[in-house]
């Protein structure tokens, strides 16, 4: 996934500032882009007055004592373990990373495998390598994987925040910090908006192999089921293989247009931004035109608005999790021990697009003399 432009140069100036002096080619391995997308970054940063250019080399524009104090010694180091191919957590990585480098914190990241219990040997390692604090956002496909690393996380003996991540009321591991997207809250701009359009009857397609799919499927339920407008709704999976909880009943594996026609709904919430793309594909197939025959709403908005047409979605605060995430951890690493924990909630936003419009209100047709 492309960082946005705004991002990227966020953090070549923080780079920069923690630092006072960086090598343009060191900047460019570090965000993992070309030489050449960095020089045009540091020419508009330079432009601004932000930057100074050197041969090869980028200054701040901050005298030496005014560069931002580091917070924590030279020494700290950091570890994020986070998911292999995880694209909804890449903008959250890039808002901790923003964070820890201007502290002049290094960040040492790893990347789990899709296997159960692949976080706890790169935490160990992590550890054994001198990391003093660790950003953790385990995979959790199921609730029996979630449970099967309650007893190492509840055991670290170093500064711990979660990251969209929240283990279950009462268990060892619940006093950790963590810092989430409020799903529920998520979950009720969705219906909300779909209801004051004139939608009474919806499908909710989601996944169920994370803990985010789990606690939207959750409260898409409660919601819809308390809703006093909503005259019924369904739920099923965005795809089969999003699935491993299980088992599942026919209308819950149902096709989406079978289930659309079987409930007579008039809109869908789909989890996440490439099942609902997919699904939207699957949909036009069927003769199923968005938003005319079926209003669409997206959860997670990675690539929603890359859609034709461009898919109104429900945005968590990506970015932003990660940020808080890591000042979080820093102020736990100057404090030490002895403080209560914190579970930080932010809530997401709607992002209305061209795929959601109100219900048509069939004219009657004319009177028979």
């Amino acid at each position: 996934m492309r960082e946005p432009v705004d991002l990227r140069r966020q953090r070549i100036l923080a780079a920069v500032q923690a630092r006072g002096t960086a090598r343009v080619r060191d900047l460019a391995d570090e965000l993992q882009v070309s030489v050449v997308t960095v020089r045009r970054d540091v020419e508009e940063l330079t432009r601004e007055g932000r930057l100074r250019r050197g041969h090869g080399v980028v200054r701040s524009t901050l005298p030496a004592q005014e560069v931002p104090a580091k917070s924590t010694a030279d020494g700290d180091r950091v570890a994020v373990v986070v998911p292999e191919r995880h694209s909804y957590l890449t903008e959250t990585l890039h808002g901790a990373r923003t964070v820890l480098e201007e502290a002049g914190v290094r960040l040492a990241l790893h990347i789990a495998p899709q296997a159960a219990g692949a976080e706890r040997p790169l935490v160990e390692r992590a550890l054994a390598d001198g990391a003093r604090g660790l950003l953790l956002a385990p995979r959790w496909n199921t609730l029996a994987a979630e449970e099967a690393d309650h007893g190492w996380l509840s055991a670290l003996e170093v500064p711990t925040v979660l990251m969209e991540r929240r283990p279950r009321r009462g268990s060892t591991p619940h006093v950790l910090d963590s810092v989430c997207s409020d799903h529920w809250y998520g979950a009720h701009l969705a219906v909300e908006h779909l209801v004051e359009l004139g939608h009474r009857r919806i499908v909710f397609a989601t996944r169920d192999d994370s803990p985010t799919a789990r606690t939207l499927r959750s409260a898409l339920a409660e919601i819809a089921g308390a809703h006093p407008l909503v005259e019924e709704w369904a739920w099923a999976l965005s795809t089969p293989e999003s699935g491993p909880e299980g088992p599942y009943s026919a209308d819950e594996t149902a096709e989406l247009p079978v289930l659309l026609r079987k409930t007579g709904a008039t809109a869908v919430v789909l989890h996440g931004d490439v099942d609902a793309l997919m699904i939207v594909q699957r949909l036009a197939g069927d003769a199923v035109r968005v938003p005319r025959d079926c209003s669409v709403v997206a959860y997670d908005d990675v690539v929603a608005g890359l859609a034709t047409p461009p898919l109104t979605a429900v945005s968590p605060p990506r970015a932003e999790v990660g940020r808080v995430a890591a000042e979080l951890l820093l102020e736990r690493l100057r404090e030490g021990r002895g403080h209560a924990a914190r579970r930080v909630e932010l809530l997401p936003r709607l992002m209305v697009r061209g795929s959601t419009q109100r219900v048509a209100v069939e004219e009657p047709g004319p009177e028979t003399p």
